[in-house]
């Protein structure tokens, strides 16, 4: 690759465009330009038309004077700064006078080259294609730029969205078991740090399996669906962590919340599900669907186990179906649990 490649943008086209109120000025550049395969050349006549010619043919090099009839050289160089199709666009001001004081002004409004004309048409050619292929360099590069910055938005959505994925129950979208067992080791800590309370909720569909048998696992699937809408519904809080733990079980995580608090949401909960009116005439129930909750709930110390609390939540499990289901039974981590956990 030559010095060349590395400085110039891909087939470079330099585009000028000439505004002069003099057609014999327009000649003689024209002339000048003549031949050069990789030059496209625009003239415009009239000043006040030289923002939308601009805007057409989108030059790469702009080449202005600065004596012209009904505007002033000086004030179409600001004209098109203010421009966005223009705002960057590279202005060579054209003028009879080798002035410092036009200079100045020139370079202040946003020239960014000044000649005198007409300069012969080596420099002319030269100044040309270096302000267009700094330009397209410069356009090139920011393209570059915003693309690179999409292309690492859309790789941290897709990052994200893997890590949701990871994380999430493909049928019902509550948390996955993986991600209970994440939560509940953070949570569970920071209660012990904090010594604040903490719950559990195990959730039991009634009669599950009757309900498959009888329905067909399609509908035993949307009841799951159903009854993890409920649950997000009655477990709202940004800490509250409600995961589908196996089957038609579930838990909740409840940091900072007491048994009597856990009891009402439990209850709420079972509230809820009856009142979805799932019709499940094999349930030896209600003849609908229904949850059963087992509640635990402690001020975890140091030391204690989060599986002590777990296994007590199990076991509240099991007396809220022994007792008639559809119910919340409510238990505290005995003493000698959390001693010895």
């Amino acid at each position: 690759m030559s010095a060349r490649d590395l400085n110039t943008p891909q087939d470079l086209t330099v585009i000028v465009l000439l505004v002069d109120d003099q057609p014999i000025v327009g000649e003689a550049v024209r002339r000048a330009l003549s031949g050069q395969p990789d030059i496209v050349f625009y003239y415009c006549e009239d000043p006040a038309a030289a923002l939308s010619v601009a805007a057409r043919v989108k030059p790469t090099v702009i080449l202005q004077d600065l004596v012209m009839p009904g505007i002033d050289g000086i004030t179409l160089v600001r004209r098109y700064r203010e421009g966005p199709l223009t705002a960057d666009t590279p202005i060579i001001v054209l003028s009879t006078k080798d002035d410092p004081k036009v200079k100045s002004r020139a370079f202040a409004a946003g020239a960014n080259d000044y000649l005198v004309k007409l300069p012969d048409s080596i420099e002319l050619l030269a100044r040309l294609r270096h302000h267009s292929s700094t330009y397209l360099y410069r356009q090139q590069r920011d393209e570059a730029y915003r693309a690179l910055r999409e292309s690492q938005r859309q790789l941290v959505e897709t990052n994200l969205e893997l890590q949701r994925l990871t994380s999430v129950d493909g049928l019902t979208g509550l948390s996955n078991r993986r991600h209970l067992n994440e939560c509940l080791e953070l949570r569970w800590k920071l209660a012990v740090r904090e010594r604040s309370k903490f719950s559990i909720l195990m959730i039991d569909v009634d009669n599950f399996k009757r309900y498959n048998d009888t329905y067909g696992h399609l509908a035993g699937d949307d009841v799951l669906k159903q009854i993890a809408t409920a649950i997000r519904s009655t477990f709202r809080r940004p800490t509250d962590v409600s995961a589908r733990f196996g089957g038609e079980e579930f838990m909740v995580l409840l940091s900072d919340t007491d048994a009597e608090a856990a009891r009402r949401l439990g209850e709420g909960l079972c509230k809820r599900v009856a009142d979805l009116q799932i019709v499940h005439r094999e349930s030896l129930s209600m003849k609908l669907i229904t949850v059963s909750v087992g509640a635990a709930s402690t001020i975890p110390q140091p030391g204690d186990s989060q599986l002590a609390l777990i296994a007590v939540a199990d076991k509240a499990l099991y007396e809220a179906k022994r007792l008639g289901k559809n119910r919340v039974f409510m238990a505290e981590m005995p003493a000698a649990a959390e001693s010895t956990a």
